[in-house]
C-alpha cells in the first residue's frame, strides 16, 4: 500500500498551476515523517524560534521566519531536501495547467464540463497518473491513499467526480473488462492541515519549484537573481529523476482521448520534462 501526499501551487493570479504528489510506501512512511519533523526542529534551533511548518513560498523568498537565512543557505537546504527524498526512494508525480487557456475554453470545450474547476481537473489527472503506473503491481501493493491539503473549496465536487468520473478517463489507464474504475484509490481522498500532516509540506515545495520553472521557461517570469534559472533547472532535474515516467503524465504519441485532453491544457515545458 502507498500514500500520496498532494499539494498545488499557482491557484491565485499566477499564469500556470502545478499539482504534485509525493508517493511513499506505507512501510517507510513513519520514518519519513519523523525525519521531516527532525529537519524542522533543526531549523528551529538555527533560527532560535519554533518552526512548525515549511511554506515553500515564504522559504524561497526569505520571508517571515526565514528572512535571516541567506539565499545561498536556502538553496542548499532545498538541495538537501531533494536528495533526502531520493535517498529514501520516494517517488513524485506532477501535472499542470495553462490557466489562461483553460479559462478561455472552459465553456467552449464540452470535455471540460465534467470538471467543476481547474483544481478538480488537475486532481483527476494526478490520480490517473498513479492509477496508470501502479495498477500492475502484484498483491495490491499499488493501492494508494491520497491526502490533499485541506485548504481547497472543491472537496465535495472532487469526491463526486471520483465516484462517477466520465467514461473517457478509462482510456487513460487502459481499463480492462471487469476492472473497477480507479481501482488503485483506497476510499475517497482525505484532507489534512499541512501544519499537522508534515509530508504535505514536501508536496508544496515540489509544486512551487515546478511552477517557477514553467514560468521562467515559458517567458512569463524574469529571473529575480543571477543564478535563479540555473538553480531551478538543477532542482527540476533532481525532481524528474525520482518522478514517475513521463508516459504516466504526458504521452508523446498514440494519445487516447483523455491523454490528449490533459496535454492540450498543459504548459509545453511541463509536457517535455523527462523526455
Amino acid at each position: 500500500m502507498k500514500f500520496c501526499y498532494v499539494d498545488e501551487s499557482g491557484t491565485g493570479s499566477e499564469p500556470f498551476a502545478v499539482m504534485s504528489g509525493v508517493i511513499l510506501d506505507a512501510q517507510r512512511m513513519h520514518i519519513t515523517k519523523y525525519d521531516w519533523q527532525d529537519l524542522l526542529e533543526q531549523l528551529s534551533e538555527v533560527l532560535e524560534r519554533d518552526i512548525q511548518e515549511f511554506h515553500a513560498r515564504d522559504f524561497y523568498r526569505g520571508n517571515g521566519p526565514w528572512r535571516d537565512i541567506s539565499g545561498e543557505t536556502r538553496s542548499e537546504i532545498i538541495e538537501s531536501i531533494l536528495s533526502w527524498l531520493k535517498d529514501r526512494k520516494h517517488s513524485i508525480t506532477f501535472v499542470g495547467v495553462d490557466k489562461e487557456l483553460f479559462s478561455r475554453n472552459k465553456t467552449r470545450d464540452r470535455n471540460l464540463s465534467h470538471f467543476h474547476s481547474l483544481w478538480c481537473f488537475m486532481g483527476m489527472h494526478l490520480i490517473l497518473t498513479v492509477e496508470k503506473h501502479y495498477q500492475r503491481e502484484p498483491k495490491n501493493k499499488g493501492n494508494t491513499v491520497f491526502i490533499f491539503d485541506e485548504e481547497v473549496r472543491e472537496k465535495l465536487d472532487f469526491v463526486k467526480l471520483l465516484k462517477k468520473p466520465p467514461d473517457f478517463v478509462d482510456e487513460y489507464y487502459s481499463r480492462e473488462e471487469g476492472q473497477e474504475q480507479l481501482d488503485q484509490i483506497i476510499d475517497v481522498p482525505y484532507y489534512g492541515d499541512s501544519k499537522d500532516v508534515n509530508l504535505l509540506q514536501i508536496a508544496d515545495l515540489i509544486a512551487y519549484i515546478l511552477r517557477l520553472y514553467v514560468e521562467l521557461e515559458e517567458g512569463k517570469k524574469s529571473p529575480e537573481y543571477k543564478s535563479e534559472r540555473g538553480n531551478i533547472r538543477r532542482w527540476v532535474k533532481q525532481i524528474v529523476s525520482i518522478s514517475l515516467p513521463v508516459s504516466t503524465r504526458y504521452l508523446a504519441r498514440g494519445r487516447d482521448h483523455c491523454s490528449e485532453l490533459f496535454c492540450k491544457y498543459a504548459p509545453e515545458t511541463l509536457i517535455s520534462l523527462g523526455r
